[in-house]
């Protein structure tokens, strides 16, 4: 066991005084040693369910003969610091994660990793830790917030929170009931309500097999949460005596079907520099023309909240990913799970109880997958859009630029009700480097649909969006206006053309004043210049490469 050569041989008997010191037993030294990598913390609602969950999975861990050991990795809730400066760190805080379990198990020479998360960028930076340094790991997410409910109306965050600020604004909803949709969208425990990033990532981490079936849909409220928790804890200690470990599980096979269920679900496009960094991590080549071609040959058939009216507790119900992986079979990747049943075997048994929040792929939503990446003289190495939570008409839109250096200068001029139908909002200098951190622009693209804009106004910018966003919002632009890519030299008023349908987005300027303007960009200095964020600007790569460190 790696754990060996931290507690056995005569020269370790500080070691195993000290590991006595911790209240062990001689029995528990003999036990492969499981790290419990939990991220509960107060501050975030989908994380302060966790201290249970820790107990179930210690029992489970106890069980099964293993040692349980729990520690602590940070999380930031994306919806409490979107908005301000604090969103510049959401990002980053993913290669930190990756970096404190990388050092946390490797300093106390750990066999075994249970991953406990639930939301956004803490998922995957714990992913990556567990592909670097590749031990047998299983990943148990802690679950969806329920429904909230104002009258027979159920709410969300997004939509009845970030979209409700433009609707008070328009004077459609009164005070009254904007206090009620402010107190009652978040009801309970767990990640926000819909397909945003932190659930997206909870389905795309089960259909890779590193969670076991039902953990990504299974409501943070429900018991079922806890028996999951604890079978999690025993499977952990057979996958290390088996030694299967997290790159036996994540291989090409698994991320196609990751990327497949992506697209069949319309989930968020923080899963394109996700998928990417995951990658990375388990030395795997994947570019963003896969997910494009995946994309092309995969119908949209579950449509939740942004897009659509289902919520998560729907998608459970209906059958979870369990159920989705049965809709994709013929598609799907045979593949290895933590669970011992190989992939296309939990499609098989699966059940589906609900024809329409789980379609028939001849009854999609729409033809394509959620995702789509764009190309062109604005984004030479692509960019990414959610094509599933477009209106049809907004599918070719050909605008003139209202550009903005910062998202609080776009901010500022849609609440003030300055930007214009047939107008192209572009923020940029919010990219990995030049944010730094690339931002999610929940706020900006909220306050559109809010104010009623978004079937006349479309937003593009090197940042990204969170898994809330609806309306032709482009992110993730390639290379970013820190780096001189082509968004840098847009002047208000260019034309811009967005044509999701041929993949295209343009800058209709005359190739010589393209050319032109390219050459005599001169990029400004980096916005911070110290702590993390000064050197996460310096080692960050482009978000096209999953914004991981160079």
């Amino acid at each position: 066991m790696r754990s060996d050569k931290a507690k056995k041989g005569l020269e370790r008997m500080p070691n195993r005084a000290l590991l006595y010191g911790t209240g062990l037993s001689a029995s528990h030294l003999d036990r492969p040693f499981i790290g419990i990598a939990s991220s509960f913390s107060d501050l975030i609602p989908g994380h302060i369910g966790m201290r249970d969950l820790e107990r179930y999975i210690e029992r489970g861990i106890e069980n099964a003969g293993g040692t349980p050991f729990v520690f602590g990795v940070p999380g930031i809730c994306d919806g409490i610091a979107m908005g301000h400066s604090g969103m510049k760190y959401s990002l980053p805080s993913r290669e930190l994660i990756a970096d404190i379990i990388e050092s946390m198990v490797s300093a106390n020479a750990l066999d075994g990793l249970i991953l406990l998360t639930n939301c956004d960028k803490i998922t995957p930076g714990m992913i990556m830790g567990a592909l670097r340094l590749n031990l047998p790991s299983i990943v148990v997410t802690a679950g969806p917030m329920m429904a909230g409910h104002f009258g027979r109306k159920r709410l969300s965050l997004v939509r009845d929170t970030f979209e409700a600020v433009g609707r008070f604004r328009k004077g459609e909803i009164s005070e009254k009931e904007r206090a009620a949709l402010e107190i009652e969208a978040c009801p309970s425990c767990g990640s926000c309500q819909g397909m945003y990033t932190a659930n997206t990532m909870s389905c795309l981490t089960e259909a890779m097999g590193l969670s076991l079936p039902f953990c990504a849909t299974t409501p943070a409220v429900l018991n079922r949460k806890k028996r999951i928790a604890y079978e999690s804890g025993q499977r952990i200690v057979g996958l290390v005596k088996k030694n299967i470990t997290a790159r036996d599980i994540v291989n090409k096979k698994s991320l196609f079907n990751a990327i497949r269920v992506d697209m069949a679900l319309g989930g968020s496009t923080n899963t394109v520099l996700h998928l990417l960094a995951l990658a990375s991590e388990a030395k795997i080549k994947l570019s963003l023309k896969e997910f494009d071609n995946i994309s092309r040959h995969t119908p949209h058939i579950v449509n939740l909240r942004p897009a659509g009216e289902y919520f998560m507790e729907d998608l459970d119900i209906a059958g979870g990913i369990p159920a989705v992986l049965k809709r994709l079979l013929p598609k799907l990747e045979n593949n290895i799970t933590v669970s011992g049943i190989r992939i296309k075997e939990i499609a098989r048994k699966a059940a589906i109880h609900d024809e329409d929040v789980i379609r028939p792929r001849n009854k999609a939503y729409h033809k394509e997958g959620g995702i789509a990446i764009l190309y062109g003289n604005l984004a030479p190495q692509g960019c990414v859009v959610k094509q599933s939570a477009v209106q049809a008409e907004m599918l070719r839109f050909i605008g003139k630029a209202r550009v903005f250096d910062s998202e609080e200068g776009a901010m500022k001029a849609i609440m003030g009700r300055r930007i214009k139908q047939g107008e192209v909002v572009v923020i940029r200098y919010e990219g990995p480097a030049g944010g730094p951190g690339m931002r999610e622009m929940l706020s900006p693209t909220s306050a559109i649909v809010g104010i009623g804009l978004h079937k006349h106004v479309a937003l593009i910018t090197d940042g990204r969006f969170s898994g809330g966003t609806r309306g032709p919002c482009i992110g993730h632009i390639s290379p970013e206006a820190q780096a001189g890519g082509p968004i840098a030299i847009v002047k208000n008023g260019d034309k811009i053309v967005i044509d999701i349908t041929r993949r295209k987005l343009e800058l209709l300027l005359p190739a010589e004043e393209y050319r032109m303007r390219l050459k005599k960009f001169r990029a400004p200095k980096h916005k911070i210049a110290s702590g993390y964020l000064a050197r996460y600007c310096r080692l960050v790569n482009s978000a096209d490469q999953g914004a991981v460190f160079k």
